[in-house]
């Protein structure tokens, strides 16, 4: 756990180092949207019967807010970026339906470089630390690893200082959670994927 925290505050540290890039088009921003998201695959046994069950996740819409800072390097950029990010998706499990919540800290680094006009592309590493996971109606673990890496990949448009964008992130690696049913008859055990597949949609302002 230590560890995790430690590569956590130096990808903030990393964030906050940037500054020394300033230039013109160079600063920090908020930012703020939505997401649409899909967990992985849950596993699961019910009672006694014979063989597993294997349910994959239902999209739900999140949310996620923070900062970034966008350092300008000729016609490419970097742009760190640190969100807190609660994402959902359900499963439908012994006739119901439970969803599944995450809320995490993410540490985008981007890589980006303008098309045409106001279009810009970008894509890079995208670091996560969970600090809180529910299923619904189970008692479950915290996910096996809290700390986690994966892509970044998406397009975007600045208007002045507004700045539009939508992106695609997916987790390198399966990230399982256990869970046992909570007061439900019969007993549902099983593990699920918490490694994050989303559609993000975001608004940024320059400050």
């Amino acid at each position: 756990m230590k560890l995790k925290k430690r590569v956590l505050l130096s990808a903030v540290f990393a964030f906050m180092s940037f500054t020394a890039f300033s230039q013109a088009d160079s600063g920090f921003g908020i930012k703020a949207g939505l997401n649409y998201s899909q967990n992985g695959d849950l596993i699961a046994s019910v009672g006694d019967a014979a063989g597993d069950i294997v349910e994959g996740s239902d999209g739900k819409v999140g949310y996620h807010f923070g900062v970034f800072y966008k350092a300008k390097l000729a016609k490419l950029y970097i742009r760190p970026e640190l969100m807190y990010t609660k994402t959902a998706s359900s499963y439908n499990l012994n006739g119901e339906t439970n969803t599944y919540d995450i809320n995490k800290l993410d540490v985008p680094v981007l890589l980006g470089v303008k098309v045409i006009g106001p279009l810009h592309v970008f894509a890079g590493p995208a670091f996560q630390y969970i600090l809180e996971n529910e299923l619904e109606s189970f008692n479950i673990n915290d996910a096996e690893n809290d700390f986690s890496v994966g892509l970044h990949l998406g397009a975007g448009v600045n208007l002045g200082r507004l700045g539009f964008d939508v992106r695609y992130e997916r987790g390198f690696s399966e990230n399982e959670a256990n869970f046992v049913s909570d007061n439900i008859t019969p007993e549902i055990i099983g593990r699920v994927d918490s490694r994050p597949s989303q559609v993000i949609f975001a608004v940024s302002l320059k400050l």
